[in-house]
């Protein structure tokens, strides 16, 4: 045998003892637990890049935009405790209205609504997010924006002659 051989046997060798070694002293199951949310976030940046070089069509933007936001939720999800899903749980609808807005931006036929289903589909994901942020402090927070809105109407609407009179039409 060569010693080009030998040194490329002894390479591998020594590469499958540290593999055994770190295997068995936990580091693989450590980086199984600290990682697993790249494999939804990698495909969803996958195909990202696939679209934006030319080498995929649009349709690929929908479950791209998804696996990226599902990624990144389940990702800070799983640094910083799973705590956390019980207000970012609205996130979920984020993931679909921006696979959604993608697509309908990006794809051939431009569906006029496709983006406002997305739109509305986010914005309700947005509201939700801060009502869950809020948690029951939110329900303060839409009483006193309903009473400001009350008010508002009933004092005029800021106009300069006050509250217009409504004469019955008379």
């Amino acid at each position: 045998m060569s010693s080009k051989n030998d040194a490329k046997l002894g390479i591998f060798i020594f590469a499958a003892g540290i593999v055994i070694l770190f295997g068995k002293l936990g580091v693989f199951g450590f980086l199984g637990r600290a990682l697993w949310p790249l494999v939804i976030l990698v495909p969803g940046l996958f195909l990202h890049v696939l679209f934006f070089s030319r080498r995929a069509p649009a349709s690929v933007l929908l479950p791209a935009g998804i696996l990226t936001v599902y990624g990144l939720l389940l990702g800070l999800c799983n640094t910083w405790g799973w705590g956390l899903m019980s207000h970012l749980w609205p996130l979920l609808l984020l993931g679909i209205a921006v696979g959604l807005y993608e697509y309908s931006l990006y794809s051939p036929g431009r569906n006029g609504g496709l983006t406002t289903t997305a739109v509305i589909l986010g914005l309700l994901s947005l509201v939700l997010l801060i009502f869950s942020m809020l948690g029951t402090g939110a329900l303060y927070l839409l009483g006193a924006i309903l009473i400001a809105a009350g008010a508002w109407l009933i004092f005029g609407r800021g106009k300069p002659g006050g509250r217009k009179k409504w004469n019955g039409g008379w």
